[in-house]
């Protein structure tokens, strides 16, 4: 059985017209983008350690690159450890949009009896979909009822009272309150006693996750000895932290005209991703693969993909800077 999280969703790709791209603006390759630019447009994708808070961690990564700002995408307690997606400087802006991508835990729950092990194994494999949870007492919101899913929840080992399990779930959902329930199911009471963040969205553990010791050492290699090799794999553009998103990509006219605050037209849209729905938050991109801007979709994929006329799209948040493609829609105005 395959572990899927929202971000895994496959979607198939609508054609709404062809046009090429001018080099002469804009980045032709994300993969060789300049230091300087991903400290002000970049993301860090940290193995926390236990211990420190995520907000301390997100300062730590601050001082180590020497940037005006840094800022994490969900928050981890301080004894959990795992990926921590920090968004650099302007990467700040895309931290909200991995909320919808789902996260991933290995967690270690110790029952506070013997229970036998078909039963913690049927008990676990009912803890999925939609549950309500109440935040537990030790947690920084409001303790209200609310509904999280859990995509899928499989036991990797049980010794004794302790069991290893890898739980994909919706943002938001407490794994301790996750252990707590599933010990009351049990009749012999649980807690959480480790947990490690494995993956949220499509970050995973592979050879873009760093420590802050990593991060301090490859900075250090490129501001003495301008060895840039290993802070590049760490320090990666804004796009990847959209990769989950739906996308519709736009004429190179239409770039600057977004970065100034329009929304989408229908006129302006080569090709989409199928499955968006009205309502639904997608990535904007120009035809080099660059993201202008988070938007909200007016309609779904089918009837933008018709649409002649007419606004398809609002802006959420606008992530390209001013300037980097000409204002072409100045002269149509004229």
């Amino acid at each position: 059985m395959r572990n899927n999280l929202p971000a895994d969703r496959p979607r198939d790709v609508i054609i709404r017209a062809e046009e090429d791209t001018d080099p002469s603006y804009g980045f032709l390759n994300l993969d060789n983008l300049p230091i300087d630019y991903l400290l002000t447009n970049g993301v860090v994708v940290l193995d926390k350690p236990a211990g420190p808070t995520s907000h301390e961690v997100a300062t730590w990564v601050r001082k180590i690159l020497g940037v005006d700002r840094a800022g994490h995408s969900g928050t981890l307690d301080p004894a959990v450890t795992g990926i921590l997606p920090i968004g650099i400087a302007n990467g700040t802006k895309v931290m909200q949009a991995l909320l919808p991508a789902g996260k991933e835990y290995v967690c270690v729950m110790e029952l506070h009896d013997l229970a036998p092990e078909n039963e913690i194994r049927r008990v676990v494999a009912e803890f999925t979909g939609k549950l309500y949870q109440r935040p537990p007492i030790k947690s920084s919101v409001k303790r209200v009822l609310r509904v999280r899913e859990v995509y899928y929840s499989n036991i990797i080992e049980i010794k004794g009272r302790l069991v290893l399990f890898r739980v994909g779930c919706q943002a938001g959902t407490y794994i301790r309150k996750l252990c707590f329930d599933i010990g009351e199911v049990l009749g012999v009471g649980a807690h959480m006693r480790e947990l490690r963040r494995t993956r949220v969205g499509k970050y995973m553990e592979d050879p873009r996750l760093c420590t802050l010791h990593d991060l301090k050492d490859a900075y250090m290699f490129w501001k003495e000895d301008e060895e840039e090799e290993e802070l590049r794999r760490y320090l990666l553009p804004i796009e990847s932290a959209l990769e989950h998103l739906p996308e519709i990509v736009v004429r190179d006219s239409a770039v600057d005209a977004i970065c100034h605050g329009a929304n989408l037209a229908a006129s302006g849209v080569l090709r989409l991703h199928s499955g968006i729905r009205r309502g639904n938050l997608f990535a904007l991109k120009t035809l080099k693969g660059e993201a202008i801007a988070l938007m909200k979709s007016l309609h779904d994929s089918d009837a933008i993909a018709k649409a002649k006329t007419g606004i398809v799209a609002e802006i959420e948040r606008v992530l390209m800077e001013r300037g980097r493609y000409p204002m072409m829609w100045k002269k149509q105005d004229k």
